[in-house]
């Protein structure tokens, strides 16, 4: 797939490796019992493993519904359930730093990854939040790996209120904690910007989606 991409160049490592979380997580906690972590540029050589997975991953077109006609969804896709191999080793060795950083809280492993591609600025996602599953009645985590172009990630209270906002991209991670999944949304919008390739890589607990 050939898709242009301007890199950072604040990252021009072709090794792919995580940083560390502890300290350099910085917490907010939302209302309604939700919390997000952020830690800016937590994946060195994240613009190498853009191209990788550009041309690795099995990228799926999909349709939606929308009110009396079906229509593209807005982006590209691809799902690895539990116990499938993931498209590149460095996701396996994100999913275990992962796990392993927030064990005490969630007390279970991330098990599967979600990828979401963004290829310019008409790609986005609409609000919503991820209660497919355990998300709408429990507690849960979604871990989210930026690499890319950075684009904008907004959160607001379900019920109403003023919104958040975090550019994400080359190699940010941020998490939803706590009830965020079920109290608040989260939405990534279209920009008339110019906007080069962006992939969301999301961890999910079993049974959340």
């Amino acid at each position: 797939m050939a898709i242009a991409f301007q890199g950072s160049l604040l990252d021009l490592s072709d090794e792919v490796v995580p940083g560390p979380l502890g300290s350099s997580v910085r917490r907010t906690v939302l209302a309604h019992g939700a919390w997000i972590d952020v830690r800016p540029g937590w994946i060195t050589g994240a613009d190498a493993l853009l191209g990788r997975l550009i041309d690795a991953v099995p990228w799926r077109a999909e349709k939606r519904q929308m009110y009396d006609r079906v229509v593209d969804v807005p982006r590209l896709l691809s799902f690895y359930p539990e116990g499938a191999a993931l498209p590149d080793p460095a996701l396996s060795d994100f999913r275990q730093a992962l796990s392993a950083h927030y064990a005490a809280e969630l007390g279970e492993p991330f098990r599967t990854a979600g990828l979401c591609l963004y290829r310019d600025g008409r790609d986005s996602v609409a609000w919503h939040g991820d209660t497919i599953g355990r998300g709408r009645v429990a507690d849960t985590m979604v871990a989210i790996v930026s690499i890319g172009a950075p684009r904008a990630l907004l959160l607001r209270p379900r019920r109403g209120g003023l919104s958040l906002r975090h550019d994400l991209g080359h190699g940010d991670l941020l998490v939803m904690g706590g009830s965020c999944q079920r109290t608040w949304q989260h939405a990534i919008p279209k920009t008339t910007r110019p906007a080069g390739p962006r992939i969301s890589i999301q961890f999910r607990p079993r049974g959340v989606r």
